[in-house]
């Protein structure tokens, strides 16, 4: 097993491609730690990884609750002694909206979620454990993080930032026993879109323009086996760099 007596921390873990990765986690023996706002599917997530040789824990938080996400990383530490896998997954979508019409509330909201939520979660976490040996942290970006018309401002800036910020620590602390990587999905089966409510015509109208070039929708577990490479020792010399797994959507 690739993650045997290993403790990871994912975020956003109650559906889509952070639900697959709890569960391959698991299933490679890692004890996981799995972080979502809904306890409900939290709860059954437990449920469907109870028979795996690792173990899934449901923990509620918020990753915009900037306190109460580093209370939940200390009592963890605290609780396990080491958090030795790091996945930065939660994101939420930004209805389309370009830069015309994206509200300084909207922007708040995706920046809070998606960048300034990893960054708080990442800092915290590296002072939990640049003493304790380092580890592996795995960030969820986006093909949105390397072209330009994804999605709309809010999210596309904050998928850069993603970005920015897994090659900026990768190579502060490759001297420090830690490794930082990104995943860039593209088009994948997940709930995310679920949160478009009243997306922008003109946004979704110009984001639509490449959807042609899509080879093919993505499963999540396909995702989860990409985490599993970056946050196992078969990815050992992997360190500062994004993979997109689009299906070689962004190939065109």
């Amino acid at each position: 097993m690739k993650l045997e007596n290993k403790t990871a921390f994912v975020t956003g873990a109650s559906s889509g491609m952070g639900h697959a990765i709890a569960l391959k986690f698991a299933g490679e023996g890692a004890t996981v730690i799995a972080v979502a706002r809904r306890k409900e599917k939290l709860d059954a997530l437990v449920t469907e990884g109870a028979g795996l040789p690792g173990k899934i824990i449901a923990k509620s938080g918020d990753v915009a609750d900037f306190t109460g996400i580093v209370a939940l990383l200390d009592e963890c530490f605290k609780e396990f002694g080491k958090l030795d896998i790091l996945v930065n997954n939660a994101g939420i979508m930004d209805e389309m909206m370009p830069a015309a019409e994206c509200s300084d509330e909207l922007w708040d909201k995706v920046i809070d979620t998606n960048l300034k939520g990893p960054f708080v979660i990442t800092r915290k976490w590296l002072n939990l454990m640049l003493d304790n040996g380092g580890g592996v942290i795995v960030n969820t970006a986006s093909i949105g993080g390397l072209q330009g018309a994804r999605a709309g401002a809010a999210y596309t800036a904050s998928k850069f930032g993603i970005v920015g910020l897994t090659k900026n620590t990768a190579f502060m602390y490759a001297q420090k026993g830690v490794r930082c990587n990104a995943i860039a999905p593209g088009g994948v089966a997940t709930e995310i879109a679920v949160g478009l409510k009243n997306p922008s015509a003109f946004g979704y109208e110009r984001t639509s323009a490449g959807m042609g070039a899509n080879p093919r929708y993505g499963a999540a577990e396909e995702i989860a086996s990409v985490a599993l490479f970056l946050a196992s020792d078969d990815s050992s010399f992997v360190n500062g760099t994004v993979v997109a797994a689009d299906g070689g959507w962004s190939a065109y």
